[in-house]
């Protein structure tokens, strides 16, 4: 698997935390996708989604896992009734690796942490992984899932 050495670009962001089972994230994300309906944020190559992974999932307690999931905006968030906050990503050093398949498997993520991140004498800079789900929407077929998964290092 390719890996590079970027830098992710300070990132304005409306957010909604996750915390709970994996398998309920949906819920979460339902909310995020209401509010980026209603306020017409549709355009993908602008509105950019991201999911902030503070637990992995194949090792977390189920009721402290834990996921922001965002979305690239321009302007404040005002108050709103799905529980959507401003947000910032910052500026971060990170290795990316790109995954295809389904997003319930990353095998990008399994690899920079477990097989590269060793071997690479690069530490983890205490900041979530970063996934940007780069195709979205229910005519994506989870095996034409495009995730670029970026792990901040120092």
């Amino acid at each position: 698997m390719d890996v590079s050495i970027v830098t992710f670009p300070e990132t304005r962001v409306a957010t909604i935390s996750h915390i709970g089972a994996p398998w309920q994230e949906h819920d979460t994300v339902r909310k995020l996708i209401a509010w980026k309906i209603e306020h017409r944020l549709l355009d993908p190559s602008r509105y950019r989604s991201y999911g902030l992974h503070s637990s992995d999932p194949r090792t977390a307690d189920p009721s402290q896992y834990r996921v922001d999931f965002c979305l690239s905006v321009d302007r404040a968030v005002s108050a709103n009734p799905y529980g959507i906050v401003d947000g910032l990503i910052p500026s971060l050093r990170c290795a990316l690796a790109h995954d295809i398949g389904s997003r319930h498997d990353n095998r990008a993520a399994r690899y920079l942490c477990d097989e590269w991140l060793p071997h690479s004498g690069e530490r983890v800079a205490g900041y979530p992984m970063i996934f940007h789900y780069v195709n979205v929407g229910p005519q994506v077929q989870a095996h034409e899932a495009i995730t670029d998964v970026y792990l901040p290092i120092r």
